[in-house]
């Protein structure tokens, strides 16, 4: 049996229904308790619900090296290329781009043993055909037995899903903003101004709109190492040996471990900055607990020694960051700014 319509808006409805069933599952992980929103809720941004400098996996004690990226907006996130005008890597999901495609990207989790722990494909067909709405993707995809196939169609209803308003909203503050239905306060229009001036945030958080969005996404996806410090708190470092994914001094390579070039070590891919106030902690290590810190960090890292030294240091940004001489005051209208980028601005009656 195959879908019951042709009418592709239909189809792609009922897709976007079947992958939020996949994506709040918690009986698809091994062992059963853990799903895609526990890293990536819809009440924190679509990143981690207990806001943890990084997610614990389905099996307890084991963790990830990472702090869990938001997946809002990951679906204008460009394939990772090379962009031999700018000289530098491009896309690619995840913080080190290794994942090239929305779908791809959707399948790793089930798979990875410090995260939902499945030891491969069938065992996650095996436990998604005891579900109710297992006849949902055979009516959308058809009735077949090849577990490759439906694992690919079980990745393909988790991108429509991501690739949702509700994933994907521009509902903004700053959406009304640009839309004319909103005024910018003193201390937002401040922020603005330093955002795209005195504090170089525009020069990654980029302001223009982007082409497949036709929005502005506050990324152009490039990769930078931002001088961040190593996570005495990350529980990564305790794993068992087996499960350990960094240097043997602890160091994530990031990019570089993806491309194979030393000279990409220890960057990260710059993330959006949309619904940034609900996303914390901060980081590719979740160092920064709160706005204020990492904005703080940005702004006086070169000069200043409240801060730990740099986890990878060799390729550290030292022209965009670290010097900014911004006032206390201009920090606290960037942090006001980047407040205005939460998803769920309703205009005031």
């Amino acid at each position: 049996m195959v879908s019951c319509t042709n009418d592709p808006a239909y189809n792609r409805k009922q897709k976007e229904f079947l992958g939020e069933q996949l994506f709040h599952d918690t009986s698809l992980s091994e062992p059963p308790g853990q799903s895609c929103a526990t890293c990536h809720a819809l009440e924190k941004g679509f990143a981690d619900i207990e806001s943890r400098s990084v997610s614990e996996g389905a099996v307890k004690g084991l963790y990830s090296q990472r702090n869990a990226m938001t997946v809002s907006y990951s679906m204008f996130v460009p394939n990772l290329y090379y962009d031999e005008q700018e000289e530098t890597y491009v896309g690619g999901l995840f913080w080190d781009g290794r994942s090239p495609s929305l779908q791809d990207q959707a399948g790793e989790p089930f798979l990875n043993p410090v995260e939902m722990g499945n030891l491969d494909r069938r065992m996650v067909v095996d436990k998604v055909k005891r579900t109710p709405y297992y006849s949902q993707i055979v009516q959308l995809y058809g009735d077949t037995e090849n577990v490759d196939s439906i694992y690919t169609y079980i990745t393909d209803a988790l991108a429509v899903y991501q690739s949702s308003k509700q994933v994907c909203p521009f509902s903004s503050k700053f959406d009304a903003y640009k839309k004319g239905n909103y005024t910018l306060t003193p201390q937002e229009k401040l922020g603005l101004d330093v955002f795209q001036n005195k504090g170089l945030c525009a020069e990654c958080h980029i302001l223009e709109r982007d082409v497949k969005a036709r929005r502005t996404l506050f990324t152009d996806h490039t990769y930078d190492n931002l001088g961040i410090p190593k996570n005495p708190r990350n529980p990564h470092y305790c794993v068992p040996a087996e499960y350990f994914l960094l240097t043997s001094d602890s160091i994530d390579l990031g990019l570089g471990t993806i491309v194979g070039k030393e000279e990409e070590n220890g960057k990260f891919r710059v993330p959006t900055l949309r619904n940034v106030e609900l996303t914390a902690p901060y980081g590719h290590n979740g160092y920064f607990q709160t706005l204020e810190e990492i904005v703080h960090f940005y702004n006086v890292r070169d000069v200043s020694d409240e801060f730990p030294p740099a986890e990878y240091q060799v390729t550290v940004n030292k022209d965009e960051l670290g010097d900014l001489k911004l006032t206390a005051e201009e920090e606290a209208a960037l942090v006001a700014f980047m407040k205005m980028l939460t998803d769920g601005f309703t205009q005031p009656k």
